[in-house]
């Protein structure tokens, strides 16, 4: 396992900035003594698949922000274009 993407991960947790590797490896010790071994792999798997469905629900909300502002963006220009019309027939 990279020990570097751990550390930056620990690092940009809003709640524990300013835990240092001793503390790191005191909160792993613990873990394992409260889980086992076996159950470890078990929650790292849980939490990888929340960790996906997070991203993709990210993403797909992302999707939906900027086609509705594509939308909105449309519709402006439409009724642009009808003001405009509208007052070509006018003028």
């Amino acid at each position: 396992m990279k020990m570097d993407g751990f550390y930056n991960l620990m690092e940009n947790v809003a709640f524990l900035p300013s835990l240092g590797p001793t503390e790191m490896v005191i909160i792993l010790v613990v873990v394992m003594l409260l889980f086992g071994a076996k159950k470890i792999p078990e929650l790292a798997r849980g939490i990888g698949k929340s960790m996906g469905e997070f991203k993709k629900a990210k993403t797909d909300f992302e999707k939906e922000l900027s086609l509705g502002e594509k939308e909105s963006e449309k519709k402006s220009e439409k009724s642009q274009a009808a003001d405009e019309s509208q007052k070509d027939r006018v003028g």
